[in-house]
């Protein structure tokens, strides 16, 4: 039987009556543009600038920096690293300025320009914040330092997202499993509290919390342990004074860490479901968290630790703190620490002295340093080895 041409795959002079009128749509459309052409000088291609690096660390440490802004009257760089430093520009109206020896560590640093302060553009490397205003520079040392990567068995960041029935609204938290959780028993946890205007990324990926923990496993001077990070607004961030926004945030923080993050790990994760298998530390306003914890959530965490905290008033603890025999069974290791250029060092000072007249167990430590990522990297290595040698 003779083929119809349509059905036959392998005729190619036959057209449908579709395809005819898609081949004059499209030459009618090829007639406009040629039309529209007429007359008109050709258009000058866009073309991409040349992508730059910044910053450029160098073996020796030096770090070169860049910033394009060809209109700019001036440009500095400021940043942990040092002193603000002026950049030049070339004929391209690129800036420029080598930092000669910048000292090893993750630092945070910004672009003045014209007096405006900016990200650099081309480091995709930003401190996680609610509003970005921090670029980092990682530079390693030799031999590497605990946040510095290493060449060791590494665990594994997890990041959840749920319904917290807490505070009625969809939150995140990360949750870091160390190397070998797999074939552990069950697992003593970690919580950890980040700073005001931080969110719950930055422990990781600016403090670098799970590198610290990998790396004290390996030398084993740390126990298997389980890290959490959940986002520590619990309510919106306002401006004004911190104390007044420290009332209700820290109530919803601590109601949603029960209520929600705790559950969730522990029906997620193989977690030794104990309060003496449950610790809590936190920087600044999670240090502020840390104090409410030890004082009012005693009996369901064994280990606490205030990094730069900001020591909540004794009327919102007054619970751990007119029962001084519960709060002191409940916790084995109660930890805080402050550096002597910390602005919150005075208050710290203040809020021992509340502790000891109470008859709370504590230890405080004095360190170098100032209310910064550097010095809370330091207390997070040191409080951690602390943790779980007891059980």
């Amino acid at each position: 039987m003779e083929r119809h041409p349509v059905c036959s795959s392998m005729n190619t002079n036959y057209f449908s009556p579709h395809q005819l009128f898609k081949g004059a749509l499209l030459l009618t459309g090829l007639a406009i543009l040629s039309s529209s052409a007429q007359g008109q000088a050709p258009k000058t291609p866009w073309v991409r600038p040349a992508p730059l690096i910044s910053p450029e660390v160098q073996a020796s440490g030096d770090v070169m920096v860049r910033f394009r802004a060809p209109k700019a009257s001036d440009v500095k760089v400021a940043g942990q690293f040092g002193a603000t430093t002026n950049l030049t520009k070339d004929e391209q109206g690129i800036w420029s300025v080598l930092l000669r020896q910048v000292p090893a560590g993750v630092h945070e640093y910004h672009f003045v320009v014209d007096g405006l302060s900016v990200l650099d553009a081309q480091n995709s490397f930003v401190k996680p914040q609610r509003y970005p205003s921090s670029s980092v520079m990682h530079v390693p040392a030799n031999p590497p330092a605990l946040w510095d990567w290493q060449e060791i068995p590494h665990g594994t960041l997890h990041i959840h997202e749920y319904h917290s029935k807490a505070l009625g609204k969809m939150r995140r938290v990360f949750v870091y499993t160390p190397p070998g959780a797999e074939g552990a028993g069950p697992l003593p946890v970690l919580y950890l509290s980040h700073g005001n205007g931080d969110n719950e990324a930055t422990w990781t990926t600016h403090g670098k919390a799970h590198w610290i923990l990998d790396a004290l496993i390996a030398q084993k001077k740390s126990q298997l342990m389980i890290l959490v990070m959940p986002d520590a607004h619990a309510v919106p961030p306002r401006g004004g004074v911190f104390e007044e926004y420290s009332v209700d945030n820290t109530e919803a923080y601590c109601r949603e860490l029960v209520e929600d993050v705790i559950p969730l790990v522990e029906s997620n994760y193989k977690v030794n479901a104990a309060p003496a298998a449950r610790a809590f530390a936190g920087l600044s306003m999670g240090g502020h968290h840390a104090f409410s914890v030890a004082l009012n959530l005693h009996e369901k965490f064994a280990y606490v630790g205030a990094f730069s905290a900001v020591p909540p008033e004794p009327k919102f603890v007054a619970g751990g703190l007119d029962d001084p025999e519960a709060t002191n069974k409940d916790l084995k290791l109660f930890w805080s620490a402050c550096g002597k250029k910390d602005f919150l060092r005075e208050r710290n000072e203040d809020f021992n002295t509340l502790l000891k007249q109470k008859g709370i167990r504590f230890e405080f430590v004095e360190t170098e340093g100032d209310h910064s990522w550097p010095v809370w990297r330091r207390y997070l290595a040191e409080f951690a080895p602390k943790l779980f040698q007891n059980p």
